[in-house]
């Protein structure tokens, strides 16, 4: 990491206030975890992606926290962003809902946050979730506290924080995004619009350009055994992580180690056609100096395990291949096979901790 890297990382540190480090046993006013205790772990991404990998995760450890993307523009959270002005909170509900317990009491809050109103108005198709969060940002004045106090109310099972403070815009560059132009490279604006583009994304980017990242998912992520990125929608979930330059400093530097969990199956419109390595080369792309050690794939989504494997090289990163979907067939991952997959990779490739 250059000195000016290490420098603005020393000066997010310090904006961090007093008492706003605490992991999710403390922020739900739990006693402090003896460190070791059990697996740090911090998820990166959004969307459903994010929840299956949240899902899992909180199976074996209670020592996490998502790092949630900020750029959606659609649906209720882009009227709320586009009204109110705030940072669009729908992946940021889908995340606790996942942080959600078995018990009555998890998943009936969880059933109530992801409940969308149907009706000819105004309310129409917003969630209540994203109604409540936006209600505690405008009471409180502070993302991060008003998110904790909601996983408080919940009883989530670890913490959310946003990746950064400023709702971003994601850009891209797309080949054919006019169908009858299909040689022709153009910028396509907005998540939403990224997301279904008939054409091929060749980069993402986001706007403003040096988005400032929360200080506390920045410090999470210093302070984490495991970083895990995805599964989720390539570039408008995995990759805008890598486009926070704090955050990204903070990817290089922490001593953690990070598994990058791909996809199950590509992605209509935004990976339309990409095998598991074209999805490592993009990631390259956008983030050449990112270092990984494990990158986990579903054994029957992956039909050249000899091509993955020289992929993960530029990578400095091992392939792990497990059963993690759904047995109905569905491109979707199972939480109890993913958490197998996890445990497993984090008793492997790290070291056996006290958590075991």
């Amino acid at each position: 990491m250059t000195g000016r890297a290490a420098l603005r990382l020393s000066r997010l540190r310090r904006t961090i206030p007093e008492g706003r480090t605490t992991g999710p046993a403390e922020a739900r006013g739990g006693r402090p975890r003896r460190r070791g205790a059990q697996p740090k772990v911090v998820a990166l991404g959004g969307g459903m992606g994010l929840s299956a990998s949240l899902a899992a995760l909180r199976r074996i450890t209670g020592d996490l926290t998502a790092v949630v993307t900020v750029a959606d523009d659609g649906g209720s959270s882009g009227r709320l962003r586009d009204e109110l002005g705030v940072l669009p909170p729908g992946d940021l509900r889908k995340a606790l809902a996942a942080l959600c317990g078995d018990d009555d009491w998890g998943q009936t809050w969880a059933r109530v946050i992801q409940h969308r109103f149907t009706s000819q108005g105004d309310l129409h198709d917003h969630a209540v979730g994203n109604l409540l969060i936006v209600a505690l940002w405008e009471q409180l004045g502070d993302h991060v506290q008003a998110l904790d106090l909601v996983g408080k109310l919940l009883g989530a099972q670890g913490r959310v924080l946003p990746m950064s403070a400023v709702p971003l815009e994601l850009q891209a560059l797309v080949k054919g995004h006019d169908p009858a132009r299909p040689d022709d490279v153009d910028t396509v604006r907005g998540q939403a619009t990224v997301a279904l583009t008939p054409g091929e994304v060749q980069s993402v980017h986001v706007v403003p350009h040096d988005p400032p990242a929360v200080p506390e998912a920045v410090a999470a992520v210093l302070d984490a055994d495991w970083v895990v990125l995805g599964p989720g929608s390539w570039f408008s979930s995995v990759i805008p992580h890598l486009l926070v330059p704090e955050l990204l400093d903070a990817l290089t530097e922490t001593k953690a180690r990070l598994v990058l969990s791909l996809n199950l199956a590509p992605q209509p419109g935004e990976t339309d056609g990409f095998s598991p390595q074209r999805h490592l080369e993009v990631l390259a792309r956008h983030a050449p100096k990112l270092a990984l050690d494990v990158v986990l794939a579903d054994e029957a989504a992956v039909p050249d395990r000899d091509l993955l494997t020289e992929a993960a090289k530029r990578f400095g990163a091992a392939v792990e291949l497990a059963p993690v979907a759904r047995p109905d067939g569905s491109p979707r991952h199972d939480p109890e096979l993913l958490a197998a997959a996890y445990d497993r990779i984090f008793r492997m490739h790290g070291r056996i901790g006290p958590w075991r």
